[in-house]
């Protein structure tokens, strides 16, 4: 069971209609491409293995898209877990596929950036620069620095209601994503404590110890959104 607002029979219009799904693919492409630009000048500070932490996300849409990309029928349902009897036989335990992994990560990472980007540029005891404000207006750049990046981000929250129909989870999984997740928040905010570098998005202000408090906030929550999101097998 789960309670995920987005109905089945929309789900399965955009999933099993070829040119809707083809069509979220190209758009996840085009935003992927557009994300990464966005951290393409900063990118060469940091090793090249640590870039899917640091590019937010592009990562949560690439996420996204290999989870989209399994809707098309190539792959046996084996890839999203087995059923596998207990030793005794009294019970059959299932055991999650790779894919229920990966349809966990691209839920949890599309709320978490979804979320994150809604607090980090609007909220005012993360963003010490409101009474100066550097982003919201509506000249050129404000329509892409802020309507732009908060619209596209704030439909990362649609998306992920979409993938969780067609994914699926478990508790170890959403435990691992958790981790995952903590470890990404160190990466961004470790150097505040000294640790790490300082992996966070680059933003129009100072991030401080509000903003990687948002982050871990955001985590948690968006793991906790994930389990009510996506269908969870017993383990």
């Amino acid at each position: 069971m789960s309670d995920n607002p987005l109905s089945t029979a929309v789900a399965a219009y955009y999933l099993r209609t070829p040119w809707t799904l083809s069509l979220l693919l190209v758009g996840n492409a085009v935003a992927f491409l557009v994300g990464v630009r966005y951290y393409l000048d900063t990118m060469g500070a940091f090793p090249t293995y640590s870039w899917p932490l640091y590019g937010d996300s592009p990562t949560a849409v690439a996420l996204a898209t290999l989870v989209l990309a399994t809707a098309l029928p190539a792959l046996s349902t084996d890839f999203w877990g087995v059923e596998r009897p207990n030793v005794d036989g009294s019970f059959v335990e299932r055991v999650p596929g790779p894919l229920a992994a990966l349809s966990t990560l691209a839920v949890v990472w599309l709320v978490e950036t979804g979320v994150w980007t809604l607090v980090a540029l609007n909220v005012p005891l993360v963003r010490p620069d409101l009474p100066v404000d550097l982003y919201v207006g509506f000249d050129g750049d404000s329509l892409w620095a802020y309507w732009g990046i908060l619209v596209t981000h704030a439909a990362f929250l649609a998306e992920a209601a979409l993938i969780a129909r067609l994914g699926r989870s478990s508790r170890r999984l959403l435990g691992g994503a958790l981790a995952l997740a903590f470890l990404n928040d160190l990466f961004d905010y470790g150097h505040l404590v000294g640790v790490g570098p300082a992996g966070h998005p680059p933003v129009r202000y100072d991030p401080g110890v509000p903003l990687a408090t948002a982050s871990v906030a955001t985590s948690l929550l968006a793991v906790w959104v994930a389990g009510r999101l996506l269908p969870r097998d017993g383990i």
